[in-house]
This record gives structure tokens, C-alpha cells and sequence, in this order.
């Protein structure tokens, strides 16, 4: 594996970082020597939310106006996370069509390489990476043609009172991890290391890569063409659409749910399906099938009767989607 090294040592706000991974992506289809690529990057105290949730519900724009916070949306699922130059974010780019196998090879590695510093280290059934069973890394992934990206927090050290209050997890999510609140469950490396944030991050370095590649100018500045749909109002805001119902809900082992549809006569005419889940396909293949539907559980059942709800949102069956959508509730 290669370290894509910049040719200079500048902090970037992290919608740079996220092109950097597009653009590692297309290195890689370029370049069929390498199948795999990594670097590390820290960031000015910054919230990134997923594709699919809502920014009302997941960010405390308020708080982050007020404490100098930057917020941005990336292009993979999961939750919501905070950033700062306190704690060290990791990309991970690699040719590969499979994203739940080259998902499990990032975080058992990165667990390798902790249990290499002498940590407790392990890995948990979804997105987290933990130490003495607290979480020290939070990970997402999304797919492009031909090449996987996976990209997560590594919580050296951080500002906790920010990461409190900058992003609004929900009740159903805290209890679903029976904890009264967000201290309780994660930690930081420091707790446990002497060595300081860059000899971490060179341990890093020493422990997953045999080489690096450093970018050039011109590369830095295709880098920054990508950066640019990042920073639209459209993309950071995304889609809120008019709704008369609204289903939400917590699937253990899938994610957090929030489902709005506008329904005239009974007919659904727009559904949005946000939450913190991972997507492993494309979600309009859910929602093309659903509009213009009546709604009811045999339209609905109907309409999904040919999709394996599981190829395009992990871990999700049809059963969970239908007790969400009609119920209010899931039982589990």
C-alpha cells in the first residue's frame, strides 16, 4: 500500500481531503500497478455528516456558527462525527468492487496496527474500532466504479465539550448503546500512549504503507476542481423535501431511520429515506419502486417483492422496512 503525500504541509478544510480521495480513486484506474492507496490528514475543528441524513436533525448549527465550527457533508453513509487538529482522520482507497469484504480488511488492519503499540484493540460488527471496549474510531465507506473508499476519525485526543455539543445524536441511538451519554462510551489514544499525535501518525504510516507517492501542483489543483461540488449549498443542505408523514425509528445493526413521504390520495408522490445506515447500492432503486405506489402494505410489499433490500442498505430486510413504514416502531 502507498502513501499519497502532499508536497507541502498546509491544513486544508476537509472537503480538500474528501476530493483527495475521489482523485486517489481515478490514480488508481490510471495506474494499474498500485491497487492500493492511504494517507492521514487533520483538520480545523469540523462536523461531517452523511450522505443521507439531514442536517437539521444531525448538526447544531447554532453551537458550530457560535464556536467557529465548519460543517460539511460527505459522499458516504454512517453518522455524524466531529474533527479537529486534536485527532487524526484516515482515507483509504482501494481497486475493489466489494465494500462490506475491503471494509473489513481496512478495520483489521487498523486494529493490527494498534495491538502493535500494545493496545486492546478490536473492531465491532458495524463501523467502529475499539480500545479496552470503548470507541477510539468511527469509519464510513462508499463505492465508486471499480475502487472502494473508506475513511474514519482516530481519536488521538480531542475537544470534548465540542463534540457534545456540535452534532445532536439521537436518544434512540444513545440507549441503543446503553450509555446516558456521549463521554461514556468513546476514548482517546493519549489515555494509553506517550508518544505524541505525529509519531502516532508516522507510526501509521510505517506500519500500513511500503512507499509513498507525493502529489504535485497541478495535481493539487485537480484536486481542488473536485473540492468545488463539495462546497454548493445544494450538496452541504441536500434534500429536504416537502412531507405529510414521517416514519423514523433505530434498526440495531443497520442504523437510524427517517422516512418522509408527501402522499395525495393515499398515493406516495416523493420519498426521502435519510439516516445514518451504510449504502451499499444505489438508494433510488428503493425509492423509484416506491413512488406512485398506493400506500399500503401490499403495494408496498409488492413494489420491493423483487429487491434484496440488504444489496442496497446493509443489513436491512424487508420485514424491518415494513414494521418502520407502517408501524412507527420496529420490534426486535
Amino acid at each position: 500500500m502507498k502513501y499519497l503525500q502532499l508536497p507541502y504541509d498546509e491544513v486544508r478544510r476537509l472537503t480538500f481531503y474528501l476530493a483527495m480521495e475521489e482523485y486517489a480513486a481515478q490514480l488508481l484506474k490510471d495506474n494499474k500497478s498500485i491497487d492500493e492507496l492511504f494517507f492521514t490528514w487533520r483538520v480545523r475543528p469540523t462536523v461531517i455528516f452523511g450522505r443521507n441524513q439531514l442536517i437539521d436533525s444531525e448538526v447544531n448549527v447554532a453551537y458550530c456558527k457560535a464556536h467557529g465550527i465548519e460543517y460539511y457533508r460527505r459522499k458516504s453513509g454512517g453518522g455524524c462525527v466531529y474533527a479537529d487538529m486534536d485527532n487524526l482522520m484516515f482515507s483509504y482507497i482501494t481497486r475493489s468492487d466489494d465494500v462490506t469484504t475491503t471494509f473489513a480488511h481496512y478495520t483489521h488492519a487498523i486494529v493490527a496496527m494498534l495491538k502493535g503499540l500494545g493496545l486492546d484493540a478490536s473492531d465491532n460488527s458495524r463501523n467502529d474500532i475499539m480500545v479496552e471496549g470503548k470507541k477510539v474510531s468511527g469509519n464510513a465507506f462508499y463505492h465508486l466504479p471499480g475502487i472502494s473508499i473508506v475513511h474514519g476519525t482516530m481519536l488521538y485526543d480531542t475537544n470534548m465539550d465540542n463534540m457534545v455539543q456540535a452534532i445532536t445524536p439521537s436518544a434512540a441511538k444513545l440507549d441503543s448503546k446503553g450509555v446516558k451519554s456521549v463521554k461514556s462510551h468513546i476514548t482517546t489514544l493519549n489515555r494509553y500512549l506517550t508518544m505524541s499525535i505525529e509519531e502516532f501518525q508516522q507510526h501509521a504510516f510505517r506500519t500500513l504503507c511500503d512507499g509513498e507517492i507525493t502529489l504535485s501542483d497541478s495535481n493539487i489543483a485537480a484536486i481542488e476542481r473536485i473540492e468545488a461540488g463539495y462546497l454548493t449549498h445544494e450538496f452541504i443542505l441536500g434534500n429536504n423535501p416537502r412531507c405529510n408523514m414521517e416514519r423514523s425509528g433505530r434498526i440495531e445493526g443497520v442504523g437510524e431511520f427517517k422516512i418522509t413521504l408527501e402522499l395525495n390520495r393515499n398515493i406516495i408522490r416523493s420519498i426521502n429515506i435519510a439516516g445514518d445506515f451504510f449504502l451499499l447500492g444505489d438508494l433510488d432503486t428503493i425509492i423509484t419502486r416506491l413512488k406512485g405506489r398506493q400506500f399500503t402494505e401490499t403495494e408496498i410489499e409488492k413494489a420491493l417483492s423483487d429487491l434484496t433490500l440488504s444489496r442496497v442498505i446493509m443489513n436491512l430486510t424487508q420485514e424491518q422496512f415494513m414494521r418502520l413504514i407502517f408501524e412507527n416502531r420496529i420490534r426486535d
